[in-house]
């Protein structure tokens, strides 16, 4: 298994990592027509996940949708493996944040902040990239894969430009060890709970959502701002980063609302452009007891 992973990476991954974007979109223009087309990958998740997100929506007007999102997928997954090589100067050229004085202005108040973003446009490229652009430690909560020579590989990756990983299963006792520090941390914050019964249940894309409220729980304890990154699409390639701010008054509000303003500022956004949404995601697994 180690001797077939090295070769996948040091083979296969890298070199077409180094690859310009050009010829990169091209290998996105065939996965599309094979993925879409030939070989349809999770196909039917992703029209019934449009169709109930949308009900008012024709069935033409959700296979259009789930097509660009398709296109978008392709591109996703090429630009995700330019991140093993991708330079700084190209990167920041290629994601664009707007408003970074928010976050200096918390800094100087001595305030750490949280960062809640979706899986909506690249958010593996915002991910990557806190750090380059606000005067806070960066911190990243990430997910441990089975495969020890990726994980260390994906490690190394997301940390280039300074994020310091924690997994999953390290969240507390990082906020615990930075609780002294003027620090950042991510949070997506729209995947499917792993312990349902401690969500947050709302309506969420018209359906029933159980929504996990991490970014809440650490918000309220360590009274730390609460910003959204709303992540949207220039044109190919090229991103552009907003953030909102969500709450600097954790503990004055009631319990879940910050949960509920993050989940609607993502919700708007994938209202306005559905096809830049994780619509493979199996959202909707759980049921509500």
């Amino acid at each position: 298994m180690i001797v077939f992973s090295y070769f996948l990476y040091y083979f296969l991954l890298i070199p077409l990592s180094l690859l310009p974007f050009p010829v990169l979109y091209l290998f996105s223009d065939v996965a599309f027509y094979l993925l879409y087309y030939v070989f349809p990958y999770r196909k039917k998740v992703v029209l019934s996940n449009i169709r109930n997100s949308f009900p008012e929506k024709s069935e033409a007007e959700v296979e259009a949708i789930a097509k660009k999102f398709y296109a978008h997928f392709c591109d996703l997954a090429v630009e995700s493996i330019k991140v093993f090589t991708i330079s700084k100067a190209s990167l920041m050229s290629r994601l664009n944040v707007v408003g970074p004085d928010l976050m200096k202005k918390y800094y100087d108040e001595k305030r750490s902040l949280i960062l809640v973003t979706g899986h909506y446009a690249n958010w593996e490229w915002a991910a990557v990239s806190i750090g380059l652009y606000g005067p806070h430690k960066p911190l990243g909560i990430y997910q441990r894969i089975s495969n020890k020579f990726f994980d260390e590989k994906m490690q190394k990756t997301r940390n280039r430009f300074g994020t310091i990983l924690m997994s999953t299963k390290e969240v507390s006792e990082f906020f615990e060890r930075y609780k002294n520090e003027l620090t950042m941390t991510g949070f997506i914050a729209d995947q499917s709970p792993g312990k349902v019964q401690n969500a947050h249940w709302m309506q969420f894309l018209n359906q029933d959502t159980p929504v996990s409220y991490g970014s809440e729980k650490y918000a309220k304890q360590y009274n730390m701002v609460v910003l959204y990154g709303k992540i949207t699409k220039v044109k190919r390639g090229h991103y552009q980063v907003e953030y909102e701010l969500v709450t600097d008054a954790p503990n004055s509000l009631a319990p879940n609302e910050i949960t509920e303003r993050h989940t609607r500022i993502n919700e708007k956004l994938i209202k306005a452009a559905p096809e830049y949404w994780l619509w493979t995601h199996r959202r909707w697994k759980h049921k509500r007891s």
